[in-house]
């Protein structure tokens, strides 16, 4: 097959399959007489295995981990995507964690002052299971609100409870952006529902990740069995 032809099937570009080719994602093609690229089969199941682990990890962790993944054995390809879908379970549990989380938040009441509840820093911080500077960052980005006094912060129910929503969504994977606007909704209306949509579409979004994964796997053990193949015969 020609690069085009190749690239037809597969989806990218002529350059793109040549760039992926130069960066050893994909066997190097025999040449002919005149110059011209000449791909097979194999090509074509290493640019599908690589389009759909891409998808699952983002292309340049793929493209890093390419190169040996096609050169290695099938233990070693076994191995390598083991940990790439032990990294989403782990991803999987701290959001369905966090989701936990969030319900806990919710269930304790935030108008109730009492002295006994307030925390330092520090001991927020343990509880959390964080360190007392992300707190500082938080309350520098204007998402926790302690009181203080003088260089001692000192954290009610109400600066807990954002401290707990602003970790439970970290540990959802979300950034300050978006955490503010969650807070921001919660602090003005009560509400909640875009933290728990932007959860669940975490968890979607892992699920897809670790089909792609599934798919990607495939296509790599196709490519190592067909080169085994190949050598046993010679």
């Amino acid at each position: 097959m020609t690069t085009a032809a190749v690239g037809r099937l597969v989806g990218y570009s002529v350059q793109q399959v040549r760039d992926l080719e130069r960066l050893e994602v994909i066997p190097r093609a025999e040449r002919a007489a005149n110059g011209y690229r000449s791909y097979d089969d194999r090509h074509v199941t290493a640019l599908r295995a690589y389009r759909a682990i891409a998808a699952a990890i983002g292309p340049v962790p793929a493209r890093r981990m390419f190169p040996a993944l096609v050169a290695g054995t099938v233990d070693d390809a076994a191995e390598a995507i083991d940990d790439l879908h032990a990294g989403i379970a782990r991803d999987r549990s701290d959001v369905r964690q966090a989701l936990r989380g969030l319900e806990a938040v919710l269930a304790d009441p935030t108008d109730e002052s009492d002295e006994r509840d307030v925390m330092a820093i520090g001991e927020l911080a343990e509880a959390l299971g964080v360190r007392p500077s992300a707190l500082r960052h938080w309350e520098d980005q204007g998402l926790v609100h302690p009181a203080r006094t003088g260089a001692s912060r000192r954290y009610d129910v109400r600066a807990i409870a954002e401290a707990r929503l602003v970790s439970v969504l970290r540990a959802g994977g979300y950034g300050i952006p978006q955490i503010a606007r969650v807070l921001g909704q919660w602090r003005t209306d009560g509400l909640t529902a875009e933290a728990t949509a932007l959860l669940q579409a975490r968890l979607a979004d892992l699920t897809r990740r670790s089909i792609r994964l599934l798919e990607g796997a495939g296509h790599v053990h196709a490519l190592l069995d067909g080169r085994q193949r190949a050598t046993a015969r010679r």
